[in-house]
């Protein structure tokens, strides 16, 4: 055997295939939605929030089942720590996501471009690899839908302020209170997903 097969092993047995293909997917959407919005008569940039928002979300859910292993019992009597395992696999995750919607909202980085795509798929990440822990994998996404459920409904139109703290996802690509809460879920719960790795949720 050659010395990448068990990261080939490990690709194969929580299913990461289908999880970059539901990426292009996303990007690929996302991209249309874009477009389509900003084409309407009488819209600009600042309606792609939905997409910004509801994109980087199917990403986040993608990343975080994609942690869900088929036997649970095996990976934690492993002679070899999975923990960098785990880590690899939200980062590289990740990233991917973020290149892809980066790729799919490209201009207006002062509003609802790319750098608000890369923000919240960082941040909604993040909270979905820290959800598994909690929830297990397959799970994962209904943490973040239910947080950007409800702040999508109750964020007020006018970004910064306070809301720039617990409405983040809702805010423009610029805001510095919206990256520091984004990356402080990112790494804490990567941190959280290497360390524990997801919870247990029966066969």
């Amino acid at each position: 055997m050659n010395s990448g097969s068990p990261f080939l092993l490990y690709a194969r047995s929580r299913g990461l295939p289908g999880a970059v293909a539901a990426l292009a997917g996303t990007a690929v959407v996302t991209a249309w939605a874009a477009w389509w919005l900003v084409s309407r008569p009488g819209f600009d940039h600042t309606a792609r929030l939905p997409v910004v928002v509801l994109g980087p979300l199917l990403a986040a859910a993608a990343v975080g089942t994609s942690l869900h292993s088929p036997s649970d019992a095996l990976d934690r009597t492993a002679v070899r720590p999975w923990w960098r395992r785990r880590l690899l696999h939200v980062l590289v995750g990740t990233a991917l996501a973020g290149v892809l919607l980066a790729l799919a909202v490209p201009g207006h980085a002062e509003r609802f471009g790319a750098p608000a795509a890369v923000r919240n798929a960082l941040g909604l990440a993040g909270t979905a690899a820290g959800a598994g822990v909690v929830v297990g994998a397959r799970l994962s996404w209904l943490p973040p839908t239910c947080y950007v459920g409800a702040v999508y409904l109750a964020a007020p139109d006018r970004p910064g302020g306070a809301a720039a703290w617990w409405a983040w996802v809702m805010q423009p690509g610029p805001e510095a209170a919206a990256w520091a809460v984004a990356g402080a879920a990112f790494v804490l719960g990567t941190a959280l997903c290497a360390w524990r790795g997801p919870r247990r949720t029966g066969s």
